[in-house]
């Protein structure tokens, strides 16, 4: 089997990140990137995604969190493009629901090749923690536009901001699960009738 695994680096006046991804692992998580509702949130996607995730960020907090979550966003989906590889013989879309509580979120990807955010999530709260739930766009859009996929991304009930946000990551990851799971029925086929994505 092809090892679908890779690491990104991305370093830039304003951050240094660097990103290993397995997608055929068992949830394990490593990351400090100063910003720990962000941590918290990524350790859901790795768990429920089944996804190892190792991921080392050093950032300019003094000014805020913004450049650290949004090239974090951009350097995960460059380790993930580069680890899903042409695509052929995965499941390619991914969907799902996830609860917490009060709360509900959707989401739903599709490794297109064409980078989309479409994202309808109002957050009761501005913060949680140190972190801008703001903040969140500019991860999945970073991410969206350097994995290529197209990503939409509902919260459907929810009063509570931390469960809003814990099952909007959940649900990412869970769909990634989908979505990157090699498809036996394939058998190394483009899942595209264009031949390509």
């Amino acid at each position: 089997m092809v090892k679908r695994s890779a690491t990104i680096s991305r370093d830039t006046q304003e951050t240094r990140i660097t990103a290993s991804v397995n997608l055929d692992g068992q949830g394990e998580f490593r990351c400090d990137s100063g910003v720990a509702f962000l941590d918290h949130m990524l350790d859901q996607v790795a768990r429920h995604g089944l996804i190892d995730l190792d991921i080392k960020a050093v950032g300019d907090l003094h000014i805020d969190a913004h450049h650290t979550v949004e090239d974090l966003g951009i350097t995960l989906g460059q380790a993930f493009a580069e680890a899903i590889g042409d695509k052929r013989g995965i499941q390619r879309y991914g969907h799902a629901y996830v609860p917490l509580d009060e709360a509900l979120s959707r989401v739903v990807i599709d490794f297109s090749g064409r980078p989309g955010l479409f994202m309808n999530v109002e957050f009761t709260r501005a913060s949680l923690g140190n972190l801008d739930t703001q903040l969140f766009w500019e991860f999945f859009q970073g991410f969206a536009n350097h994995a290529k996929v197209t990503l939409h991304i509902d919260n459907l009930k929810g009063f509570n901001a931390h469960h809003q946000a814990e099952t909007i990551f959940k649900a990412f990851g869970r769909a990634l699960r989908m979505a990157v799971a090699e498809d036996p029925r394939m058998a190394g086929q483009m899942p595209s009738t264009k031949g390509s994505l």
